[in-house]
């Protein structure tokens, strides 16, 4: 760390201590659903941007969280911190880390067996272009979009030899990789994602619609997700990058990808020439098969006891866990492809059991920062912080054509500042649904906005569990992913909240959104004259 950054920190530790002391001595009674709700997730986010280090940073935001609902009680904060942060955080999330080890194994496997590098060696021949890489790895993020979970772990591993062999940087695979995680989730009425929607959805509010109906109806006015499919598109075609974003790909010409060391040695395994294309293609398709299986299952399709809708296609997956149903699928899947490797003989038992704590080590860096970013969602929530974005809400009910752009930008800095898109809809949605009537054009343009925004701050934090993923997924530093990605993120926010407040005031569909997508080419082709004329300086 430089003298200048170590200067900042310092500052930047003190002003935190101060704050703490303002908070303690002007609340007596406690913090609870006032703006120092949000004082930990900020002082997390602050503390990674300044010192690169998520870790450290993580934990002294759910710190201060806890010393804040204990009102500086040792005990207290001792048992917030430990029973209601991270006990909570590792009990909350023990499946989906169990299904990040499963599909590490399941790369390990597949990297002993020479899949990856045939796969390498197949991509080199039939993907010609740097162009043709990343619009492959933008067409698989489309293409599984029914969990960003399994998005993000999934894609990376397929595309990572394709994107290495054409010499682009982990931090844009990162990013390729966010992007269509959560964005396509969103806009995907068949994905975990919906069923988290439609379960803030009560028909008490929302007059006859279910609310499946009121997500479908939300999607075309989803900016955020729908223009950043765009983006993607019209970055990789136009050929450049800006921001931090062009250092990296400049690095990555130059044979620097930005890998994380840990995950060099898992890679860059011994060279097995018997793997072919076909050995990483099939266990991906039952990796695929096995979780979609598994997710019906758990949402009762399968079950003659559960009522006749959900033996529907998407009831079930409206009342299905991914929690659950993902490590289901993921353990089936790693055992069958364990079989058809040994039945191949690209491997031996030895060297599949190999892999198991090779997935696992390789999977550490992803659950450590999960842990302690659930932690501090958790110490978040103890503090009220929907009752303070409550409180807001109410006050900006009376601006009418702008309150989608409003809604927009509460739920961009929720999720940014809690580091969850589900947890924003929780607390927004049953609030826009209450502002807005059944039969009000607006209803559909506030709820997509309540949706993109939580979105939006989602792609944006560092201490989201998506963005979490898809630094795992790709194999980069975390905050190497959070801050070449955010220029990208927020150019695309900047647009949305511009067509949010064409939307308040033209809820139509058809004009707003052949709209946004003009304005996001054009604002694309302006950078680019900008930083072509930078460089030329």
């Amino acid at each position: 760390m430089t003298k200048a950054k170590k200067i900042v920190l310092l500052i930047a530790v003190v002003v935190i201590i101060a704050l703490m002391v303002v908070a303690a001595v002007t609340n007596k009674d406690g913090v609870e659903g006032t703006f120092w709700s949000l004082f930990p997730p900020v002082v997390a986010i602050g503390l990674a941007l300044i010192t690169k280090e998520v870790y450290s940073s993580l934990f002294i935001g759910i710190l201060s969280g806890a010393l804040l609902y204990s009102n500086f009680s040792f005990t207290g904060t001792m048992d917030t911190l430990i029973n209601d942060g991270l006990i909570s955080a590792v009990a909350g999330n023990a499946g989906i880390f169990i299904f990040l080890v499963e599909l590490g194994v399941i790369v390990a496997l597949i990297n002993h067996a020479g899949a990856a590098q045939a796969f390498g060696r197949w991509a080199e021949k039939h993907i010609k272009t740097k162009v043709g890489a990343m619009l492959a790895t933008f067409a698989l993020g489309v293409l599984i979009f029914i969990d960003d979970y399994f998005n993000c772990l999934t894609v990376g591993s397929v595309m990572a030899p394709v994107t290495d062999s054409k010499k682009i940087s982990r931090a844009k695979l990162a990013y390729l990789i966010d992007a269509t995680a959560a964005p396509v989730c969103m806009i995907a009425p068949i994905s975990s994602w919906a069923a988290a929607v439609s379960s803030n959805v009560t028909p008490d509010v929302a007059g006859d619609m279910t609310g499946l109906e009121l997500f479908v109806r939300a999607i075309p006015f989803n900016f955020y997700s729908l223009l950043t499919l765009v983006f993607i598109i019209a970055i990789a075609v136009m050929g450049f990058d800006y921001g931090k974003m062009a250092g990296f790909e400049i690095k990555a010409q130059n044979g620097d990808l930005g890998i994380l060391a840990e995950s060099k040695n898992a890679e860059n395994s011994e060279e097995n020439t018997r793997g072919s294309v076909l050995d990483i293609i099939i266990p991906i398709i039952i990796l695929i098969v096995t979780s979609v299986l598994a997710l019906m299952y758990v949402g009762g399709f399968f079950d003659p006891e559960q009522p006749d809708y959900y033996h529907n296609f998407v009831d079930a997956f409206g009342n299905t866990d991914a929690t659950v149903g993902l490590p289901w699928g993921g353990l089936i899947s790693l055992v069958i492809i364990v079989v058809y490797l040994l039945c191949r003989r690209h491997l031996s038992f030895k060297q599949a059991m190999e892999a198991v704590p090779q997935g696992f080590i390789a999977m550490v860096p992803a659950i450590l920062i999960l842990t302690f970013a659930n932690a501090l969602k958790n110490t978040t929530n103890l503090l009220g912080s929907d009752t303070f974005v409550n409180s807001i809400m109410e006050h900006a009910s009376g601006l009418t054509a702008l309150l989608p752009a409003v809604i927009f930008l509460v739920a961009c800095f929720i999720a940014f500042a809690t580091g969850t898109s589900w947890g924003t809809f929780g607390i927004l949605i049953p609030i826009v649904l209450s502002v807005f009537d059944a039969g009000d054009p607006l209803l559909f343009v506030g709820i997509s906005a309540c949706l993109a925004g939580a979105v939006c701050g989602d792609h944006c934090s560092p201490i989201s569990d998506t963005t979490i993923m898809a630094s795992a997924g790709a194999r980069c530093n975390h905050i190497d992913h959070v801050s070449t990605q955010l220029p990208y993120a927020i150019t695309v926010a900047a647009i949305s909240f511009v067509m949010y407040i064409f939307s308040g005031f033209v809820p139509n569909a058809w004009i707003a959104l052949p709209v946004g997508v003009v304005l996001t080419v054009g604002t694309l082709l302006v950078i680019k004259l900008i930083t072509k004329k930078a460089r030329a300086k």
